[in-house]
């Protein structure tokens, strides 16, 4: 699919961003622009697709439209989950459309595939919602943020808080892709650190479609935690086969989904939900900022927004201040710029972004509440803890020359 512009797409005109204005010599073709690359048809199209797109508008609008009086636009495509294509649609937008950054990413995969053509075309990648730790380990890119969480950062808050109520044992339900491998990976090494046991693994293909044998398989374990190293519509599957056999609904055995966005827990509703325990990196109702946010993501999309769509209006809001306290958009500029910056907004709090690319924040502790708990539509969450950055997201990897000591 071409990239194309969404102006209509997002309820208000791209015109409306690119009103004539003298545009500072500082900004590359007088016009700073952002893509958005994602899913925006399939598995992954509930958590970030149209929605990230609007929020970015959103930051965008917030800006003003405009930094360093140079115009900012908007474009977004689907890449279908496929390297492939995303690759070439970021070709085509580095070369001929003169993208100066691009954000979200979905599938780990396509996040990698681009973050080395922008490397080598001296532009910004900031994966709002890839998570797989190569991007700040063996692939790192002076030029790449991960700019929500990793799935290191998803396993311990998770894996931590089960262990210190004395679930020891655990079975991991894993797709069977780099995301995949890299979630069972580094939540199995909290679990084994702790003094937990892995029992077993059972790998689906990716997309899956029928997960009861496995979750049978899971359950005849006898571990005491069913991890699902998985995501988007293979967790809610996974999840809901899960309950058609009781599975997970004693206290001897319970499911823990290491990677689960609010628009999951809507799909499964609370009935199916409830009790699950899931680390998250942004709650729309956590407090008084993040529920303004909410209400204006709300105003275009009727939802609420996941932390990836989230994640997405921190990351170009940020983009867009480095540029204008840079006072350039050159890509190195930036980045240098974004690692001075503390990074304190309606999404992210006590951020500060590392030379690899980490970006290391706190996190929320959550527990999917009983229907009888909510109040209102969108109110899933209790937050059971604050977790400190420091306390949840990997130490810098010798993997990572960035991280080379002088």
């Amino acid at each position: 699919m071409r990239s194309r512009f969404i102006g209509s797409l997002l309820g208000a005109s791209l015109a409306s961003l690119t009103l004539p204005a003298l545009a500072a010599d500082a900004v590359s073709d007088g016009v700073v622009k952002v893509g958005i690359l994602n899913d925006l048809s399939g598995i992954y199209s509930d958590f970030t697709g149209r929605g990230s797109a609007a929020a970015a508008q959103i930051a965008i609008d917030e800006m003003g439209g405009k930094v360093l009086g140079a115009p900012v636009e908007l474009i977004a495509a689907d890449h279908q989950n496929k390297p492939d294509i995303a690759a070439n649609l970021a070709r085509e937008w580095f070369d001929q459309g003169k993208v100066d950054m691009i954000a979200d990413f979905p599938t780990s995969s396509t996040a990698l595939a681009v973050m080395e053509i922008a490397k080598q075309k001296n532009r910004v990648t900031m994966l709002s919602a890839a998570v797989a730790m190569a991007a700040i380990t063996d692939k790192c890119s002076p030029l790449n943020a991960q700019w929500m969480t990793d799935t290191y950062a998803l396993a311990a808050g998770t894996a931590k808080a089960l262990l210190k109520t004395g679930r020891k044992t655990w079975y991991f339900v894993t797709a069977d892709y780099t995301f995949g491998h890299s979630l069972e990976k580094d939540a199995a090494s909290v679990v084994e650190a702790e003094g937990g046991k892995v029992l077993g693994v059972s790998r689906h293909p990716f997309p899956g479609g029928d997960f009861s044998s496995f979750m049978l398989k899971a359950q005849a374990s006898g571990a005491q935690v069913i991890a699902l190293a998985n995501a988007g519509s293979d967790t809610i599957n996974a999840v809901k086969q899960a309950a058609e056999y009781g599975i997970g609904r004693t206290d001897k055995q319970v499911i823990a989904p290491l990677l689960m966005y609010i628009t999951d827990v809507k799909s499964l509703g609370l009935a199916k939900a409830q009790d699950m325990y899931l680390t998250e990196a942004f709650y729309w109702d956590y407090d008084d900022r993040s529920r303004a946010f909410a209400e204006k993501f709300f105003a275009k999309m009727k939802r609420m927004p996941s932390a990836s769509q989230a994640a997405v209006y921190s990351a170009t809001l940020n983009y867009l201040k480095a540029i204008q306290a840079a006072g350039t958009d050159e890509a190195g500029a930036v980045m240098a710029k974004l690692r001075s910056m503390t990074i304190d907004d309606a999404v992210i709090r006590n951020g500060h972004l590392r030379a690899d690319g980490a970006l290391v924040h706190d996190m929320l502790l959550l527990q999917v509440k009983k229907p009888s708990e909510s109040k209102r539509d969108w109110d899933f969450y209790n937050v059971r803890a604050v977790l400190k950055g420091e306390d949840v997201f990997p130490k810098p990897s010798d993997a990572c020359p960035l991280n080379a000591k002088g």
